[in-house]
């Protein structure tokens, strides 16, 4: 956020416009779940008190989880997406973390046998 230049819009990251709609969707959701099944049917008459109450609920949840995942979010290091991994190559399973033991002197090992 110290990157933001005024006049400038947010980054998706730091926009509240995103968790926001998303929120007040899962709200309209709820309302409209809660609206039909609460009723019991056609013949009774809709519970709009439920229904504004599940919405209430489901958008300060969702709103909720939205920010707490947007403040954990954090962005990896450069060196991070450069590395060559741990064992690139099936050929040589001894050059990984963990590598396979030694075979004995009296075998002989033959790298293009595992090849067809």
């Amino acid at each position: 956020m110290a990157d933001q230049k005024p006049g400038e819009p947010r980054k998706a990251r730091t926009s509240v416009k995103g968790p926001l709609m998303f929120s007040a969707f899962w709200g309209v959701v709820i309302f409209f779940a809660v609206l039909i099944f609460a009723s019991g049917g056609s013949a009774r008459t809709p519970r709009f008190d439920l229904a504004f109450t599940g919405a209430g609920i489901a958008f300060i949840v969702s709103l909720v989880i939205a920010a707490m995942l947007s403040m954990s979010h954090k962005e990896n290091a450069e060196h991070l997406g450069k590395g060559s991994g741990v064992n690139l190559s099936s050929r040589k399973p001894g050059h990984g973390h963990a590598s396979a033991p030694s075979k004995s002197g009296s075998e002989t090992e033959n790298p293009d046998a595992d090849q067809r």
